[in-house]
């Protein structure tokens, strides 16, 4: 893995160090123009929420008093909180599919913030996790949970379709009687007009990459997600950034981007505990809010955007016209760090490892972190600057990833077991001396990942063409020699399997599979020797 390092040090150095040394001065800001934080969220207040079936049953009467006894007014969705306290009790919540987020939504919000945890838990526990679940959805019951109200959403009462009731002002004045009013946005403002109380939120996410074009381009694949109390709403951003939020609010909704894609990578992290990162846009106006994100942005925000499209750019290559690259798991799960350098795809998620009693050896007291919320990815982004680095180091991780789910976890454990060993043994060389036993796994893993980076680097940006790894011991410009004289990168990988463990293998099986470039894979092999 790139400059994979000691996990002890690096996981030492999270702790201590923290997440914020290249932090910047955010540009995006919330509706009265403030510029965001992007810690943890302060709580204020506790609000009555209008949604509450006593509070929309209190409005109905109020504004039509001779006809409320005879509509009755029945739960629609429950609001409910769940103490996780493992990592299949997390992926249960996740599983049922519903907006979950880390902090209550009745609360004032003094400070915004991507993250919250529940001063009452421990540190390195789960905090509450908060759903809005529709009345009769099945949840797991074992978890431990409390359900903090019922709640009536018009949106989601069939009855509601073709009856002559405006639900629209019904939760306008349910706001004004649970003393919400102040939150309602008046008519004349963020392009309502005198007809309208409510809109329906859309806009554009986009990011810049000076290497590549001077115009801007689409954040792909992010969810963004807002809500007003219990009232969540949440799309996905098309291939320019556009999203369209099938849901009308009366106030201004808290947004927020979601960095968990639509193809099934999430991206973290906010607090260790959390399995895909929130960058809060703040409050804005129900008609959406647009977003445009530069190197100079908060340094989390472009971080994360750069890397959700470097993996959603590789998803989509991975099905070429032979369709025979690999995609990593569904359910990758990426770690940023943004002080530290190194970088990894050490697939702990997917099971590597963790049976392995040099965890324990090797990370000491931080074993149990990583044993809670696994990581398959981590990108060290302390010295990546630019949006051409953090991708070029994204799709060199994500090679390795679907190098991984051909050559499969026996093959991984080799792989990771040789890092750390010649790490150490080689006196903290990065791969070692490439004579250390088991040295082919990383021999052959490391040509692929340098390879696929210096292929897709120079296909993104054909003017600056650049050859990475190329000084290591284990020879990357064996595939790109190959990949000159015809043999693309979806016939290179149809080689890398798990018996694939060394360079003298790795040659036989190609000659094997394309015997009518035998000459061309010789000459490459011998070449590079």
């Amino acid at each position: 893995m790139k400059n994979f390092f000691l996990f002890a040090g690096f996981l030492a150095l999270l702790v201590s160090c923290g997440d914020n040394i290249f932090e910047m001065a955010g540009e995006i800001v919330d509706s009265n123009g403030e510029s965001l934080s992007h810690e943890m969220i302060v709580l204020g207040s506790e609000l009555e929420d209008p949604y509450s079936v006593d509070n929309v049953t209190k409005a109905l009467a109020s504004l039509y008093p001779t006809r409320s006894g005879r509509i009755p007014v029945k739960p629609t969705d429950i609001y409910i909180r769940f103490l996780p306290s493992s990592e299949e009790e997390m992926e249960e919540l996740e599983a049922l599919g519903y907006p979950m987020i880390d902090h209550p939504v009745d609360y004032e919000i003094i400070k915004e913030g991507d993250y919250y945890h529940d001063p009452s838990l421990d540190d390195d526990s789960y905090t509450w996790q908060y759903l809005v679940l529709p009345v009769g959805t099945a949840y797991p019951e074992g978890i431990q949970h409390e359900l903090l109200d019922s709640c009536y959403l018009s949106d989601n009462d069939p009855a509601t379709k073709g009856d002559d009731i405006d639900w629209v002002a019904v939760e306008r004045e349910a706001y004004r009687l649970t003393g919400n009013e102040d939150l309602l946005l008046p008519r004349e403002e963020s392009g309502l007009t005198r007809s309208d109380e409510s809109a329906s939120p859309s806009g554009r996410i986009t990011i810049e990459d000076p290497a590549l074009s001077t115009e801007a381009f689409g954040v792909k694949g992010v969810k963004v997600s807002c809500n007003t109390f219990v009232k969540f709403g949440s799309a996905f951003t098309d291939e320019d950034g556009n999203y369209s939020i099938d849901r009308s609010f009366s106030s201004n909704p808290r947004y927020r981007i979601v960095f968990k894609n639509k193809y099934g990578f999430g991206i973290g992290f906010n607090l260790l505990l959390c399995p895909a990162s929130f960058s809060t846009l703040g409050k804005n106006s129900p008609t959406g809010v647009d977003v445009h994100i530069t190197a100079k942005s908060e340094r989390k925000l472009f971080t994360r955007s750069v890397v959700n499209n470097a993996a959603y750019d590789y998803w989509e290559q991975c099905e070429g016209e032979s369709r025979s690259l690999s995609r990593p798991p569904a359910n990758l799960r990426i770690w940023l760090f943004q002080s530290l350098n190194a970088s990894s795809s050490i697939m702990m998620q997917q099971g590597v490892l963790i049976d392995d009693s040099k965890l324990a050896d090797f990370l000491g007291e931080y074993a149990f972190l990583v044993k809670m919320f696994l990581p398959d990815v981590t990108l060290g982004l302390r010295s990546l600057h630019s949006y051409e680095d953090i991708y070029t180091t994204t799709v060199h991780e994500l090679a390795h990833a679907s190098h991984f789910m051909q050559a499969g976890k026996d093959y991984w454990n080799e792989y990771v077991d040789y890092i750390i060993k010649s790490y150490i043994s080689s006196g903290f060389i990065t791969y070692g001396a490439g004579t250390e036993e088991g040295f082919g796994y990383c021999e052959v893993g490391e040509m692929w990942g340098y390879y696929m980076e210096t292929s897709l680097h120079n296909e993104r940006y054909p003017d600056d063409p650049k050859s990475y790894g190329t000084s290591y011991w284990f020879y990357p410009q064996i595939f790109m020699y190959l990949e000159d004289r015809g043999l693309d990168r979806y016939r290179i990988f149809a080689a890398l399997t798990s018996d694939v463990i060394d360079r003298t293998i790795l040659e036989k099986k190609l000659i094997s599979l394309y015997p009518q470039f035998k000459t061309a894979i010789r000459q490459a092999f011998s070449r590079y020797n």
